[in-house]
């Protein structure tokens, strides 16, 4: 071991205010000396595969990450894999063609007993709306009520969701609004399971890419997708909600965002869950759908992130000893280091969870937001 290499890396820790083999929540124990070259060489992909590997843990494994987020030391320490991803994301439109599938296969499609032993009694895969809840279920339920009276369906309505996931959504709308609705997503899992979900609704649950859709809605709503578009594609992802959107209706964006414009994601997050993927900044959002939509109402509830990544935390670490054998103890820690550092990036405010509210022309006389 590189004795200068641990004075160098125990100096960034100190200034976050983490002590190795400290008794604190942010604490940190090193179990393998090779941590300190890793984390060095490799940033937050050395980070994030050397907690995989066993080489270090935490009391608070999100305590940890909190206070290297608030030291800003995600800043300071990068890694040769974040240069490559960030020349790759420059050089290709990798969320066009097949890569849109890519984290369908690789995310999405990992299991469906693992996202229902998670996400509780509504397989909901975003933010929870938790002003007036006090369990992850109401405050699943209170987001998709949220959404419906947002965009004020009513029945006999044709309402498109794209990117649907389990098909919770349309589900709600149209049990509870009296709607039809046609849902898209690049996930077979979650397409198959849409299927069944909303058997004898009048919705229509379809394996397909965005792009594709050329058909006319009264309402559209987009929920937790839009983080895997890429800043390539925002302009044509607006171009076809505008396409398939009435004069009339109006287009509820659901997405994390970022307070900095940027055209790659984190290493980690990229090579281990969501390969492809991009959070938008405001900036880049309001560029994108210029002269296609007015902006109705934009509402950030990104801070009730942290508790709905807590409480699917708390129901994967009951529900690990029934799941299938091949999620292994390796993948139960980058399960955990996943929702860990969710919850650091949203408690330390660096990422936010927006709402928008969009129509093609502007409502006249104005828009009343529900909240």
């Amino acid at each position: 071991m590189d004795a200068g290499l641990q004075r160098r890396v125990e100096a960034l820790l100190q200034e976050a205010d983490i002590i190795p083999g400290g008794a604190r929540p942010q604490d940190i124990d090193i179990l393998d000396p090779r941590f300190y070259a890793r984390v060095l060489a490799n940033g937050s992909l050395g980070l994030g595969e050397s907690y995989m590997d066993g080489w270090w843990q935490a009391h608070s494994l999100d305590g940890l990450l909190t206070h290297l987020l608030d030291a800003r030391l995600d800043e300071r320490v990068h890694g040769s894999g974040e240069v490559w991803d960030a020349l790759k994301a420059k050089l290709f439109n990798l969320q066009a063609g097949q890569g849109s599938y890519e984290v369908g296969r690789r995310h999405y499609d990992l299991g469906n007993d693992l996202y229902q032993a998670m996400l509780g009694k509504r397989l909901v895969y975003s933010c929870g709306y938790w002003r007036d809840a006090d369990n992850l279920d109401d405050a699943q339920e209170a987001k998709l009520e949220l959404i419906c009276r947002k965009l004020g369906l009513r029945p006999g309505m044709r309402v498109l969701d794209i990117g649907c996931g389990w098909g919770e959504a349309l589900k709600y709308a149209a049990k509870h609004y009296g709607v039809q609705g046609v849902g898209v997503t690049i996930s077979a899992e979650q397409a198959a399971f849409a299927r069944e979900l909303c058997a004898g609704l009048p919705v229509d649950i379809r394996l397909q890419d965005y792009h594709e859709l050329d058909e006319s809605f009264d309402a559209i709503l987009s929920v937790g997708m839009f983080e895997h578009v890429g800043v390539k594609n925002y302009r044509a992802y607006f171009e076809v909600a505008r396409r398939c959107l009435g004069e009339e209706g109006l287009f509820l964006l659901h997405s994390i965002g970022s307070n900095i414009s940027r055209d790659h994601t984190d290493p980690w997050i990229a090579r281990y869950i969501f390969p492809n993927s991009m959070l938008p900044s405001a900036a880049q959002i309001t560029a994108a759908m210029e002269g296609l939509f007015v902006l109705e109402d934009w509402h950030n509830f990104g801070t009730d992130y942290d508790r709905t990544l807590q409480a699917w935390r708390s129901n994967v670490e009951a529900a690990w000893e029934r799941l299938d054998p091949r999620y292994d103890e390796r993948f139960r820690r980058m399960w955990r280091f996943y929702l860990a550092a969710s919850m650091a990036t949203f408690r330390t405010r660096h990422s936010q969870l927006w709402q928008l509210v969009l129509s093609p022309r502007g409502l006249r006389g104005g828009y009343v937001a529900a909240r």
